[in-house]
């Protein structure tokens, strides 16, 4: 937790920015989630917004916010002699409030009484206890209390979430110290993992071992882990494989410091030490797709006109290989790139690995004058902004080769006689290739964060991985 005058400053600038509006805004924290039953919980962890306005990493709390006055209140009770027994000491909830900079506290029962015949505003939930909590003290189906789709939540305030994204976008520095300790201790995570790759090694054996680095110096991982020789399934999580020679591992994983700030790291690794002529030829082109998109960041730059720069290099490169043909730029206009990387080029961080999409993925990723393509891989893109000095986000152009897509695209005509489908045949059980850092955007252009980076590039892969088995 910060310094107390960090929280009510932030705390201030949303009021300024909401000035002119009416009524109340609500913020309610998370609860204990019960796994198999009460007593047995979820690990905890607050809701992001909750961390960035107040600070407090307890569960059963809420605030408001009196957007006409500027009172402030925490809502919450203190522990009883029977907590006390299980749990040991606690603060009181005065305690909590004076580390947030809170004058008034109450019940949490008195929640209802105060926002009674108030307009309410409120951020889109995302836990479901939320929902029903802010349902019952709406009057409304919880359901509708979080985001539908990427558009965001219809009942949650507009004017609350714009406001509290404009400030979310922006890392002050000390924001930045902790999203670069995340990456420091990412670095450690993806080290013993690539050291942890020997054919015969069960994929599970990986894992549990660089989960261990986050788990003995942060509060874990920020997302489950991705760690495949399938890379052409972007979301796998299942380690169950033994690692065979001559496959690609795929290692997309991040870590959570003890005070929530988030790393994001993807490296792509030959599981025999050296990769194949065919496996470096697309390897090559990815890691130089991550290096245009690096050296194009910059403050005023469309975040969408960079993952448009990598999609011409990307057909490009693949043209030469003999993979595509015809105009690189209305291969471009069509979305051709689609087929080999359906995904965007990258997203926001910060508290979150995918800082605010709970607050709708066009209100975090899009400024007010864009709009969201319909087009595979574009129409993922969750950062497109003008970017600004102070944003954190990912790098990650990746290329896949998808036998059901390829097959759908052949068989709809999708590609306009542009694809190679013969020659692509060959590449069914190539897998994917994805290649992933953290930037900070600076009033200059740019800067990786992480004392170390990874090695990237194909060479510094297979030296690493040659020191790394003797």
């Amino acid at each position: 937790m910060f310094e107390k005058e960090v929280y009510s400053a932030r705390r201030k600038a949303l009021l300024e920015r909401l000035s002119g509006e009416k009524g109340i805004a609500l913020f309610i924290g998370n609860v204990d989630a019960p796994c198999q039953y009460k007593d047995n919980s979820y690990k905890w962890r607050q809701d992001s917004s909750w961390l960035y306005l107040f600070g407090i990493d307890e569960p059963r709390l809420a605030a408001t916010i009196d957007l006409e006055t500027g009172e402030e209140t925490l809502y919450g009770d203190d522990f009883s002699l029977d907590d006390i027994i299980w749990m040991g000491p606690m603060p009181s909830v005065r305690c909590l409030a004076d580390r947030a900079g809170i004058a008034r506290t109450a019940p949490y029962d008195a929640i209802g009484a105060a926002i009674q015949g108030r307009r309410v505003h409120f951020l889109p939930t995302s836990r479901y206890a939320t929902r029903l909590k802010l349902g019952a003290l709406l009057g409304i189906d919880p359901e509708l209390t979080t985001s539908q789709g990427k558009a965001g939540c219809p009942l949650a305030s507009t004017p609350l979430v714009k406001a509290l994204i404009s400030l979310r976008l922006v890392k002050d520095s000390r924001e930045i110290e902790r999203i670069e300790a995340a990456c420091n201790l990412g670095y450690e995570m993806h080290t013993a993992a690539r050291r942890g790759i020997r054919p015969g090694r069960i994929e599970q054996e990986i894992v549990g071992a660089m989960e261990g680095v986050t788990l003995a110096k942060g509060w874990g991982t920020s997302f489950p882990t991705i760690l495949t020789q399938h890379g052409e399934i972007f979301h796998c999580h299942s380690h169950e494989m033994p690692v065979e020679p001559g496959k690609l591992m795929v290692v997309d994983a991040g870590a959570e410091t003890n005070d929530h700030y988030a790393s994001d790291f993807t490296r792509t690794y030959p599981t025999a030490g050296r990769f194949s002529p065919r496996q470096r030829d697309i390897y090559q082109t990815v890691y130089e797709c991550n290096e245009l998109a690096f050296n194009m960041i910059k403050p005023g730059v469309q975040y969408r006109d960079v993952h448009l720069a990598v999609a011409a290099h990307m057909l490009d490169n693949l043209r030469q290989l003999g993979l595509v043909q015809g105009d690189v730029d209305g291969m471009v206009a069509d979305g051709l790139a689609g087929l080999f990387m359906p995904h965007g080029l990258g997203h926001n961080m910060g508290l979150d690995v995918h800082d605010m999409e709970d607050l709708g993925e066009n209100l975090v990723g899009y400024d007010d004058d864009q709009t969201r393509s319909p087009q595979l891989g574009l129409g993922s893109l969750r950062m497109a902004r003008r970017l600004q000095p102070g944003n954190v986000l990912t790098d990650e152009p990746g290329i896949y080769f998808i036998p059901a897509l390829i097959e759908q695209w052949k068989q709809d005509g999708t590609d306009g006689g542009r694809v190679n489908y013969a020659k692509l045949a060959g590449y069914y059980d190539f897998g994917g290739i994805r290649l992933e850092d953290d930037v900070l955007v600076t009033p200059e252009g740019a800067r990786r964060l992480g004392q170390k980076r990874l090695p990237i590039a194909p060479d510094e892969v297979e030296a690493a991985m040659r020191e790394d088995q003797q």
